[in-house]
């Protein structure tokens, strides 16, 4: 018999690119039993276009005000795992978001071993360069951190380790509760 699960609130996970949390958000709502959704793909669902397009047509501000305004609309429904996009915590009104509405788990990831994970870097705009995505993941660091409810170390662990790790802390903080029969 399988256990069903039911989220208190939403569960935001942030990190960098790489770092695994729409796989292990996936995982974790096929073991739960609970709803999950990748806030980039939704987005390019909703707009009708890739993100890679979003970036060339407006540029990253643009981008960025679209991923707010996703944001907010995510975190104002029925509690679900929401795998953010990397860049979400640039801006101070995401965090201010994730903040308020949910439980955020920062899946910490290192940008070399990111780029081992990732197979197709021409999908992600800001993972063009090596350098400069160990720039950027040293300058989002602090912004994980900060709004970070619960941090895992991803290094060297499957999707299926990660997960079971946060359902153990999700069910230790109360956000994942075993539904009754």
């Amino acid at each position: 018999m399988t256990e069903s699960y039911e989220l208190t609130r939403p569960v935001f996970f942030v990190g960098f690119m790489g770092a695994g949390k729409t796989s292990v958000a996936r995982r974790l709502a096929r073991v739960c039993h609970v709803a999950s959704v990748d806030m980039d793909t939704y987005l390019e669902r909703r707009e009708g276009k890739k993100v890679k397009e979003i970036f060339a047509e407006s540029g990253e501000e643009g981008f960025r005000v679209l991923e707010t305004d996703v944001l907010a609309e995510l975190a104002a429904k029925e509690p679900l795992l929401v795998s953010c996009g990397g860049g979400v915590v640039t801006r101070e009104e995401n965090r201010a978001i994730l903040a308020r509405a949910g439980f955020v788990v920062h899946l910490k990831v290192s940008a070399d071993e990111a780029a081992g994970r990732i197979s197709d870097t021409s999908t992600r705009p800001l993972f063009q360069d090596l350098e400069a995505a160990r720039a950027r993941c040293g300058e989002r660091a602090p912004l994980y951190e900060g709004v970070a409810d619960a941090t895992v170390d991803t290094a060297g662990k499957s999707v299926f380790a990660i997960a079971r790790e946060v359902q153990d802390v999700l069910v230790e903080e109360g956000v994942l509760c075993q539904q009754r029969k």
